[in-house]
């Protein structure tokens, strides 16, 4: 009998490299003759440049090129708009995308203003702070309210005001749910800048060959194939003269989709110049500031309800930070406004953004990529029309979600991948359902709740539920190869950066192939083994790329079994594929080796007949029409200190529904990383600016990251409703974890200190925050006493 891997828990083919030290990362590389690069980056938010000096650092020992804007020549260009904003009626749009290095002005702290290249890091270091920039401080754009306040300082010049964009979008007739709604609940919301502080900081290695006239470019990026087209195209080479290597990464989290980074364009440019490899590494404090960030946003929020809680409609004005450049186009912010519809019927919705160039890093999507802002939205806004509905906030939300008969259900608006927003499954009933009975939340709030809080101890739930586009297009391609050796090849062209993939698509092959998940080898992330392909974002890579390995696995399944029929002389249909050999059902003896066949079919002497092909091979692409909505529901147990306000998660629990399941452990994984970000990012992590646009925490020192014991054990389950959008029925998880996480620790605290009325109404808390927002109660409490 044919052994089953699809769907098993099986560890992970990548590991024994990892444990071991034996895979290969950015750092890892090194070259003869390599040279090293520095950059000298702004100290101001906000400052014109009167002149640069280079004489005392261009004149150390070791130290062989500085360059600076001018330096460029043509090559100096502002980078490609990634995406144009979708095609929504009435949409104001303004393209302002980063520089190579910074001309005339500088627009936030850390961008490059000159690049040293020396023959150590060491030296390169030293000649970096020996550079001298001639600054003219000019007022900063920090908070973005102040971004479109009349007199606000220009950031762009040839702008008018600080506006990126302005979109609206409108489902059914908003003013019509105000007309009939018994209660109009109004807030506002604020979610504020995080960082994905990735374990491997950016890197790249360029290495030009003059001889052979190729490009070796290795990159931690999550785009190889898009990183070669760019720089081919930069620098007036053919695309087969550039390769570039994305190897195993530390953490993408999204900013390394970012293209195209000042590092990226300038180091194969000078490796050109001085005919040697060279090599940068970002350090932490780098990070900070010249990887990108996400989050800010300011909302002004309404929901319109009937007297029984009832969705009428949802009106929803914001602000989204865009930092000092926008080349992402829209698709943080559009991810916000089409979220906040979550798993809910609403019949009428109007949203408005206006996104906003400020003097800082730039923004572009970081896990999650504005879906968290939509979900903490809509949700903080059910918990408060609960509360003063007098409605229990599980069943608030049981009365407004979509029932399984409206599937595929449309919103009527348009999303990121430029498609109308239609949620093609869900069985959003049986997960809430599930959720409510594995957190006990009866019993919690009629038992153990009055209980504790009897011990004067503060102890709150929260629940929270939540949807995920997942698995947009255009494509993904891959290449099966049977192999002589019996093995099995596979590649594709997006990376990898810990989600698995050499497992879970190894997984899709073997079960088609019959071979065991070891004896497949899957090659990422190399535009040399694969030509075509858009990248790694968006939790596309076992949607989008998974199809297209299952559909060239198929392909392949299908040769190998005409050529064993041939060669066996038996139907196909009486064929198995079995540990790693084509045997005839129930004769065992009559059977070939995989890699026996393979040799077969590419014979050294003989002709190929016409209409077929040499080897067991194929090659073959997936492109979905839209994406696919996964979702959830996450539940928590917290207790808090009412002195030191430290929140100590007793319970957490994620219910899940991502369609078909490859392997359940790396799935596990992958929902148990995006907890750990999505807690960080809702109560330790914070940047802190002045108003000069000065960060204030840029180090680990600093900036609060949550360690392993503050992590709570964490429990899941799954419900599966498979995509009718691909033939595995796959839907994304690579972000979905962390995309409820900042309200339903709102949701939670709120409930440990429901004796003190606190309402949370912003994300990050962080200890100190939420020790603030208490003592405003506290004297609020006293007041209404007095």
């Amino acid at each position: 009998m044919a052994t089953r891997y699809f769907g098993k828990p099986i560890r992970r083919n990548e590991d024994p490299r990892l444990l071991t030290g034996q895979a290969l990362f950015t750092d890892d590389v090194h070259l003869p003759g390599m040279l090293h690069a520095a950059f000298v980056r702004s100290q101001y938010a906000h400052a014109r440049i009167a002149g640069i000096d280079v004489d005392e650092a261009s004149a150390m020992p070791g130290v062989l090129a500085i360059y600076t804007a001018e330096d460029l020549g043509t090559y100096w260009k502002p980078g490609p708009l990634l995406l144009p904003p979708p095609p929504i009626e009435g949409t104001v749009f303004h393209a302002r995308t980063q520089v190579p290095l910074a001309k005339g002005k500088v627009r936030h702290v850390g961008e490059p203003v000159a690049v040293v290249v020396a023959e150590s890091r060491y030296i390169a270091e030293d000649a970096a702070e020996r550079v001298l920039v001639d600054y003219e401080p000019l007022p900063a754009v920090v908070k973005i309210e102040d971004a479109l306040l009349p007199g606000a300082p220009l950031i762009h010049e040839g702008l008018e005001q600080n506006l990126n964009a302005h979109v609206v979008q409108r489902k059914g007739d908003y003013a019509l749910a105000l007309a009939h709604a018994d209660k109009v609940i109004k807030r506002s919301f604020r979610y504020d800048r995080g960082t994905a502080a990735a374990m491997e900081n950016r890197g790249i290695v360029a290495d030009w060959d003059s001889k052979s006239e190729q490009l070796t470019l290795w990159d931690t990026t999550q785009a190889p194939i898009a990183i070669r087209n760019g720089l081919a195209r930069m620098l007036g080479l053919s695309e087969k003269q550039v390769r570039v290597i994305a190897p195993f990464i530390g953490g993408g989290f999204g900013p390394k989709i970012m293209m195209f980074y000042p590092e990226e364009v300038l180091l194969p440019w000078m490796s050109m110049k001085l005919g040697r490899p060279i090599k940068w590494i970002e350090d932490r404090q780098e990070n900070f500031f010249a990887t990108t960030q996400e989050r800010g946003q300011v909302h002004e929020a309404e929901i319109a309800l009937t007297a029984d809680g009832r969705i009428l409609g949802v009106k929803d004005t914001f602000l989204h930070d865009a930092g000092a450049y926008a080349p992402y186009g829209l698709t943080v912010a559009i991810n916000s406004q089409c979220t906040l519809l979550g798993q809910y019927d609403v019949p009428h919705y109007e949203s408005e953004f206006r996104a906003v160039f400020t003097n800082k890093p730039i923004v572009t999507p970081y896990r999650g990529a504005g879906r968290q802002h939509g979900v903490f939205v809509m949700e903080r806004l059910l918990d408060i029309a609960a509360r003063e509905l007098g409605i229990d906030r599980v069943e608030i939300r049981r009365r407004n979600l979509i029932p399984p008969e409206k599937f595929p259900y449309n919103n009527e608006i348009i999303y990121q991948d430029f498609e109308p927003l239609i949620y093609d499954s869900g069985n959003y009933a049986v997960a809430l359902e599930k959720a409510v009975e594995l957190i006990g939340y009866e019993k919690f709030v009629k038992e153990e709740q009055p209980r504790l809080r009897a011990q004067g101890k503060h102890v709150g739930l929260g629940l929270v539920t939540y949807v995920e586009g997942t698995g947009i297009g255009p494509y993904e391609g891959a290449k099966v190869t049977v192999e002589v050796s019996g093995r099995v090849s596979v590649a594709t062209g997006v990376g990898t950066q810990g989600q698995g993939h050499y497992t879970s698509f190894a997984q899709i092959v073997a079960e088609q192939l019959g071979v065991p998940v070891e004896d497949v080898h899957l090659v990422t992330g190399d535009t040399a083994q694969f030509y075509w392909g858009a990248g790694t974002f968006a939790s596309r890579g076992a949607v989008v790329a998974g199809n297209a390995i299952h559909a060239a696995a198929v392909t392949v399944r299908n040769k190998v079994l005409q050529k064993a029929s041939d060669e066996l002389e038996a139907a196909i249909e009486d064929l198995e594929l079995v540990d790693g050999v084509v045997r005839v059902k129930g004769s065992p003896n009559s059977a070939i080796a995989l890699g026996e066949l393979a040799a077969r079919a590419n014979p050294l002497r003989g002709a190929v007949r016409p209409g077929s092909e040499p080897g067991l091979e194929a090659t073959d692409y997936f492109g979905p029409e839209r994406g696919a909505t996964a979702s959830g529901v996450h539940a928590m147990i917290v207790e808090v200190d009412a002195e030191t306000l430290l929140v100590e998660i007793k319970r957490y629990l994620v219910v899940h529904d991502c369609g078909t399941v490859i392997n359940p452990m790396i799935l596990e994984g992958q929902i148990h990383g995006g907890v750990a970000q999505g807690i960080g990012n809702a109560f330790y992590e914070e940047l802190v600016w002045d108003e000069n646009g000065q960060l204030l925490n840029a180090s680990f020192m600093d900036f609060l990251l949550p360690t392993a014991d503050v992590m709570p054990h964490i429990e899941t389950d799954h419900v599966d409703t498979p995509s009718p959008l691909n033939p595995l029925g796959i839907k994304g998880a690579g972000e979905a974890g962390a995309i409820p996480v900042g309200p339903l620790f709102a949701q939670a605290v709120e409930d440990a200190l429901a004796d003190l009325k606190v309402e949370i109404r912003e994300i990050p808390l962080s200890p100190n925050r939420l020790f603030e927002l208490v003592q405003e109660a506290r004297a609020t409490l006293e007041s209404a006493d007095g």
